[in-house]
């Protein structure tokens, strides 16, 4: 293979990643996150958010709060950083929101029955309660880290929303069915998932279309790529225009509608709602399968249309759509740069590498389980049948649960989209972290695999995070007696 034809392989690669990605993945999980995010900011007062998790918040309601708020939601990292950077601009504690951003993907409901079923009890019993304790962990740790920073934050956000009163009845319920729409649209339920109707659309060539569009971008099923489908050309046709209506409606809007606003509102509805349908391309024309999520997408769109009209103020409807599109340029940029990326460097690694790298419970094996899951991203649930995949090219279990936990956390979009939230420093230090817990948590459950006793296991897991806890301890008791001091010679 010479130079340019290898260079051709790559780029292909990035751009089906691309296109796969935003055709099969972006638009019934990003959407409603982008805003539901959109709402925390504009519609919740601040008060809400400390209630539960600010940083002045007791710490058995706040990181608990934040784990069980992450459970429920069986989404992949790239849609959880917008809830994410929602709660956290809001005025959540950096610890908090960590726990919340660490936990939601690795460990979902969701997750852990797939994991269970496909996998094994054990492993997703192990990503449960390692997840759970190293969650909590690093979100503890960042807020050590940065108390200062997590300080001033506190100030700015009291300056930022000060003006807002309470949480009115009908903005939560507006809240909760934007949640609505977001479960609607990604969970795997049969009730969601089953067809209860079809039409077709007698347009010919649709078999000869996708065949086309197969070989436009090529895909290999067995490394998890998915390809382009018809259903996929015509999402991506409509998130275009999407782009080109909303920059031009929603970037001013809060200053009040204009005559983009509306065409915007409507290509969203519109995309959503094809996200939601199955598709069909035959010799005979287009099958539309109206599924139980296309019924579900459809009825929280009209609630939501609804109690928007009956229970926002103008102003606070502006603010919600302006809020929502300033965390769209902000994120899905980046997410494009970093999805585009590992669909490259996803072309670089072979799979020989996985058991040469991670065929044993060793360090070095679960830092490459670790490794894996920056540059071999894959969407919620999808990355439990690639882990299968691993297995039987020879990964060992350890280094396998290291994957499972890095992989929602550390793809390489996340990390890029993480830093432009809270910044370098503690993104990366973040990073560090996970990667190290995650390659501890292999390391424990492999030993387990390979016959350590399991109360042998739990005393040195129970003394590490005693000896943490311990630390955390003593140097949140230093913060205080030097905050104190401070005070005292002012």
């Amino acid at each position: 293979m010479d130079a340019l034809t290898y260079i051709i392989k790559l780029f292909q690669g990035g751009v089906g990643n691309l296109a796969s990605y935003l055709a099969a993945h972006v638009l019934l999980c990003l959407v409603p996150a982008f805003f539901i995010a959109g709402a925390m900011t504009a519609l919740i007062p601040k008060e809400t958010i400390t209630r539960f998790l600010g940083r002045n918040t007791p710490k058995t309601m706040s990181y608990p709060a934040a784990a069980l708020a992450g459970s429920v939601l069986a989404v992949c990292s790239c849609t959880i950083v917008p809830l994410f950077a929602g709660i956290y601009k809001k005025g959540a504690g950096i610890g908090p929101a960590i726990t919340f951003l660490f936990f939601a993907p690795a460990a979902n409901i969701l997750a852990l029955v797939y994991t269970g079923h496909i996998l094994g009890a054990d492993l997703a019993l192990a990503r449960l309660v390692l997840s759970l304790a190293f969650g909590i962990g690093i979100g503890m740790i960042m807020a050590l880290i940065f108390h200062k920073d997590d300080a001033a934050h506190d100030e700015e956000t009291d300056l930022l929303f000060m003006d807002q009163g309470k949480l009115r009845r009908g903005v939560l319920i507006f809240l909760l069915v934007l949640v609505f729409l977001l479960l609607s649209g990604t969970l795997k339920l049969d009730v969601l998932t089953a067809a209860y109707g079809q039409i077709t659309v007698p347009i010919r060539g649709m078999d000869t279309f996708q065949a086309w569009l197969y070989q436009l971008i090529p895909f290999d099923a067995a490394k998890g790529e998915e390809g382009v489908s018809t259903q996929g050309a015509i999402l991506i046709g409509l998130l275009i225009l999407i782009g080109i209506t909303a920059w031009k409606g929603l970037r001013d809007v809060i200053e009040g509608f204009n005559a983009w606003t509306w065409p915007a509102l409507t290509m969203i509805i519109l995309t959503l709602l094809t996200a939601a349908v199955g598709m069909d391309p035959h010799t005979e024309g287009l099958t539309l399968l109206f599924t139980g999520k296309f019924f579900g997408v459809a009825l929280n769109l009209a609630v939501l249309s609804y109690m928007g009209y009956r229970f926002l103020q103008s102003n606070e409807l502006n603010e919600w759509l302006w809020e929502s599109w300033r965390f769209v340029q902000q994120i899905f940029p980046l997410l494009v740069v970093g999805v585009f990326a590992v669909g490259i460097l996803r072309q670089l690694i072979q799979p020989d590498w996985i058991r040469f790298l991670a065929g044993a419970n060793t360090v070095a094996g679960n830092l490459s389980g670790v490794v894996f899951g920056v540059f071999m991203y894959f969407p919620t649930l999808v990355e439990v049948p690639i882990a299968n995949m691993f297995l039987s090219l020879g990964m060992h279990r350890g280094p396998l649960l290291a994957y499972l936990m890095a992989d929602p956390e550390l793809s390489l979009q996340s990390i890029l989209i993480t830093s432009a939230i809270i910044g370098r420093t503690k993104t990366w230090t973040y990073v560090a972290w996970v990667a190290l817990l995650s390659t501890l948590a292999g390391l424990i459950y492999g030993a387990w695999i390979d016959g350590t006793s399991l109360w042998r296991l739990g005393l040195y897991l129970s003394g590490f995070l005693g000896m943490l806890a311990a630390v955390l301890y003593l140097v949140n008791r230093w913060n205080d007696r030097a905050l104190l001091t401070k005070t005292a010679t002012k």
